[in-house]
């Protein structure tokens, strides 16, 4: 018995960042010294991202002020105490909206669901959104929850695997995955380069897959992780006093193209080019080009990945359930083979190979 996504959902808040908008916002704060007025507009320009998505509307210069900008356009930092309170408030309604989205697209009851898997890395409450959607959408009151947290852009691999053991168990499982990230809670003006590299591609988002034993969908045939040698130092994500903080080196690129081939091995039967989907979490730029070229990917292999760092940024761990959407949308043939691969802290690649079943 084998465990198939049957269905993906998503969701974004209602506020878009323009990218040369949002640059010129940050590249505007007085307190940037001569290194970040410079970092700043060449970070955001190199980005690959023209717009995304946030749940503070005050990031936007033509909304209303509010406790990140004043009204004279200078970003506050606010304590992570004031930021955890905007994700209570805010995160559970972009679980909620693409839970809903998955089980609508999936034809599945909210009724039949048997169990959750939230994820998250950018908020902590507790009751926490897993009994958000419980209640949100009426599911039994004897589901199962679980909750994923602090793991970062990988994680989304580790719910897959248990939502797939949850499903190769019992036939009749319904497992529904939740990836929710409000990564823009953590931007603030900062001359750090790691600080300006996460302002200038992460935004917001949710998604949202049902995971069954069969039927229709992307059959989940195998997992690989991998952890890159002599790397935990190069990305991490720490609580700071004033928000979130990104470790993001500039040797994480390098150590993607370096690694990833090795990292994925297990899961192909031939060339990675034999693979016409590849759905990389695109982390930035950098990363998906070394990805691609320590493959030797097509281009058309990574579209998906380079469309949703385009149009939404980087939203952590729900990016690559984006990725994989997109690239149904796009359309995948009956019997294809995809991979899908995210990068998190460690340097740890987290991977799976999936199979396109129409019927």
């Amino acid at each position: 018995m084998s465990a198939t996504i049957r269905a993906i959902g998503t969701a974004v808040p209602e506020t878009t960042l323009e990218q040369a908008a949002v640059r010129d916002l940050f590249a505007a704060q007085p307190e940037l010294g001569r290194l970040g007025r410079r970092l700043v507009p060449a970070a955001f320009d190199a980005s690959a991202v023209e717009h995304r998505h946030t749940v503070l509307a005050e990031l936007d210069r033509s909304r209303p002020a509010g406790a990140f900008r004043d009204t004279d356009g200078a970003l506050h930092s606010p304590s992570t105490g004031t930021r955890n309170d905007r994700y209570r408030e805010l995160a559970p309604p972009l679980f909620v909206e693409a839970a809903r989205d998955a089980l609508a697209r999936a034809d599945v009851d909210a009724a039949s669901v048997t169990h959750v898997v939230t994820v998250s890395c950018t908020g902590f409450t507790q009751p926490g959104p897993d009994l958000d959607i419980v209640t949100e959408l009426r599911l039994r009151r004897d589901v199962f929850r679980h909750h994923i947290g602090f793991m970062g852009c990988c994680a989304a691999f580790p719910a897959l695997r248990i939502a797939a053991a949850f499903a190769e168990a019992d036939p009749d499982a319904v497992v529904l995955v939740v990836c929710a990230e409000l990564c823009t809670l953590h931007v603030r003006a900062s001359d750090d380069p790691d600080q300006i590299v996460a302002n200038s591609v992460f935004g917001d988002g949710a998604a949202a897959v049902v995971v069954t034993a069969d039927g229709p969908g992307l059959r989940l045939d195998a997992f690989a992780t991998a952890v890159v040698p002599e790397s935990a130092g190069e990305m991490a994500w720490n609580i700071g006093d004033e928000g979130f903080e990104m470790v993001l080196s500039t040797a994480v690129p390098k150590l993607v193209g370096s690694s990833v081939a090795e990292a994925v091995a297990s899961l192909l039967d031939g060339p990675a080019a034999d693979v016409p989907v590849w759905a990389v979490h695109p982390g930035g730029r950098a990363i998906l080009d070394r990805t691609q070229q320590a493959l030797d990917l097509p281009d058309a292999a990574i579209a998906a990945s380079r469309t949703v760092l385009r149009d939404h940024g980087n939203m952590s761990s729900a990016t690559v359930l984006f990725v994989l959407r997109e690239a149904l949308d796009a359309g995948i043939p009956d019997g294809a083979a995809v991979v899908a691969l995210a990068f998190g802290p460690g340097l740890t690649v987290e991977s799976a190979r999936l199979t396109m079943v129409r019927t």
